[in-house]
């Protein structure tokens, strides 16, 4: 009696197996023997390659390949690989009994019997052509059946009786959601839900549509055994006896995890890859730009600053004059933040300390604020120096202060903190390592999400019109970059607004006393008007305005308009004493015209000019720069600078009348 009780028990798990494989229309999944020939075929099989069951079985399985792939071997590679491997998976052109081609996903596993022979192959065929993600499975014989479904170890393919309990469970299933068969037999199939989704009735939702449509699809997360969540695609399809009642649910899963993971950091790095792009072609357009203004403003500050010299006494006229070099200026400054933005100004790069910079500027911050703002500072006791240039770091901050103070119209408190931080991995590009975050916080009306993502961009803001150029996070955008570090930007709604910095640390320490000794300066042109100048540029109105500053402050100038005018210059005048040029320059840039003058004229002191005030890495580094647009007391500073350990040229023709004009 209880042999006969095994023997039904058997038999009824065998026509599970079979209904199972049976109610899967999707997929076409039947067996072949070890030499290929096909053992078993059944409905899904017969509607996706049109072949009846009596016109197949028999038959070997290369009829399905094209002529070109059995020509190549390949239906008896992937038995080969299948039965080396444990697993074939791939993805080709499949024909129909029809003729008709279709893109087929198929995945072949080995059969084996309980002794470990090998008997067979099951064959699992999937057309993508049409998106279909059911699985077709193979008429055989009851002991086939179970040997086919037990054997698929990438799909969990398992039945559920009408009210949802697991009525069997093969290999795949356990491998992907880690349960024995013992320990899930009998369980709702619920428990692969998450909590919040079990909670929101998915699982009866998934059950009730397909009893009611026939099948199923979603993809969602679910929950193995250890507790760890798996992204899935899922299949139900409804298993109805002969008589068309619902006898239970045939259930596919697969893990695309991988898949899915995949596909989000490929979008993740196109997002990235198209903003780099934008971010790119705006910065090439602003350098651009940036340079033309400078050398227009060179011309405008230049002439302005000779006419307030010569121009008789007279109050209204200077008042004009004084407004038109302030506003000059302040299109200096903005070209500088155009630059910075771009990444083409010059930093002069140092050790600076933090703490100390801070403090030398906390007077000029505070004159910024008005009453109705407070300002603090947290520093740890010890903080390494920075590198960094200091003059942009000040006028960094400077900008970030001024902008939290706009935040908070009706007031507020703003906090500036450092504090240090180890990088060991290299998120958002930075490179491992030892860094100082500097940060600056406000209690503003904050930004939304839109707002912050398009921040960095230039001549984008939000203040009135007239009341920003919008380049001031832009400005310390590109300055962070050109450091090697980074800027982020955390803000929300009526929460306020952080700006850090990121800055690396320095390898040399920085100079005690730094910033509180700093002072302004103004170099005396006394000593240096008896030298003779080479003045080079190539923009005309640049040059004639760079002569007459030179002229006004009584150099002897010889102008030329290119590099190799200027070498002509140089052999036939060589009372020359020193030559000031324009890198930028067509067919001879000025570091080309330093190396040339260098071999004639090793001594002779030469200074840089640039408006971009980028010059190429391989610039002697001991050339004296000068970035436009300049003014008069600079220029005397970095000729005075120059000139320090030399002296006047002598020969018969050089004049040493020190009251020449």
């Amino acid at each position: 009696m209880a042999h006969q009780e095994r023997v039904g028990e058997a038999q009824a798990e065998e026509k599970r197996y079979r209904l199972l494989v049976e109610a899967v229309t999707d997929y076409a999944i039947y067996m072949v023997d070890r030499a290929g020939y096909v053992s078993s075929w059944n409905s899904g099989a017969a509607r996706i390659k049109g072949y009846a069951p009596g016109e197949i079985l028999g038959k070997h399985f290369s009829l399905f390949y094209t002529d070109e792939d059995r020509r190549a071997g390949a239906p008896e590679r992937a038995l080969e690989i299948a039965a080396r491997d444990g697993r074939f998976e791939a993805e080709g052109w499949r024909v129909r009994k029809d003729g008709e081609r279709f893109w087929a996903h198929v995945v072949i596993d080995p059969v084996r019997d309980d002794a470990g022979e090998l008997i067979g192959f099951a064959k699992i065929t999937r057309d993508l052509s049409e998106r279909l993600q059911a699985a077709a499975v193979l008429e055989r014989s009851e002991e086939q059946f179970r040997l086919l479904v037990q054997s698929v170890t990438d799909y969990a393919i398992y039945m559920l009786d009408a009210e949802g309990r697991i009525a069997s469970w093969n290999a795949g299933a356990q491998r992907i959601k880690g349960y024995r068969p013992d320990e899930i037999i009998g369980q709702h199939f619920s428990r692969f839900y998450t909590e919040e989704d079990a909670a929101a009735g998915e699982p009866a939702r998934g059950l009730g549509v397909a009893a009611r449509e026939g099948r199923f699809e979603k993809e969602g997360w679910r929950v193995r055994k250890d507790g760890t969540r798996f992204w899935a695609n899922i299949v139900i399809d409804a298993i109805r006896d002969d008589a068309g009642k619902l006898i239970g649910f045939a259930k596919v899963t697969r893990d695309i995890t991988e898949r899915r993971d995949a596909q989000r950091e490929l979008e993740q790095v196109r997002e990235a890859f198209f903003q780099a792009q934008k971010m790119e072609a705006i910065g090439q357009l602003t350098g651009g730009v940036a340079h033309d203004f400078n050398n227009l403003l060179m011309v405008i500050i230049g002439s302005l600053e000779m006419l307030r010299k010569h121009t008789p006494s007279d109050a209204r006229t200077g008042r004009l004059i004084e407004n038109a070099l302030q506003g000059a200026r302040r299109g200096a400054s903005l070209t500088q933040r155009m630059l910075a933005f771009a990444r083409r100004q010059e930093l002069t790069l140092t050790a600076v300390d933090v703490p100390e910079l801070v403090r030398s500027m906390m007077d000029l911050l505070m004159r910024s604020l008005g009453p109705t703002v407070t300002l603090e500072t947290r520093f740890p006791g010890a903080l390494d120096a920075v590198q960094a240039d200091a003059n942009q770091l000040e006028l960094t901050l400077l900008n970030l202060v001024v902008n939290a103070r706009d935040a908070m119209p009706d007031g507020g408190a703003i906090v500036i903190e450092a504090q240090p931080v180890e990088i060991a991995d290299a998120p958002d590009g930075l490179k491992p390592g030892r860094y100082v975050r500097l940060a600056v916080s406000d209690t503003g009306v904050g930004m939304d999400e839109a707002t912050v993502a398009r921040a960095v961009e230039p001549f984008f803001t939000t203040k009135g019109v007239g009341k920003g150029t919008g380049l001031g996070l832009s400005m310390v955008h590109g300055t962070m970059e050109q450091l090697g570090g980074r800027m982020t930007l955390k803000s929300q709604l009526g929460e306020g607004t952080t700006v850090e910095l990121w800055m690396p640390v320095s390898e040399t320490p920085a100079l005690a006393g730094a910033f509180a000794a700093r002072r302004d300066a103004a170099q005396s042109s006394d000593d240096l008007h008896r030298f003779v100048a080479l003045a080079v540029d190539d923009d005309p109105l640049v040059l004639v305005n760079t002569t007459a500053m030179l002229e006004d402050l009584g150099f002897t100038v010889f102008p030329a308009a290119s590099g190799d005018e200027a070498l002509a210059t140089l052999r036939r005048e060589p009372s020359i004493d020193f030559v000031i040029t324009d890198h930028a320059m067509p067919q001879m840039t000025g570091v080309e015209l330093a190396r040339a003058i260098r071999v004639e004229r090793p001594d002779l002191p030469i200074i840089l000019t640039s408006g971009y005030a980028e010059l190429s890495e391989n610039v002697d580094i001991s050339l004296p720069k000068l970035a436009k647009p300049f003014a008069q007391g600079e220029i005397v500073q970095v000729i005075a600078a120059a000139m320090s350990n030399r002296t006047p040229a002598t020969h018969p023709n050089h004049n040493l009348d020190t009251d020449r004009p």
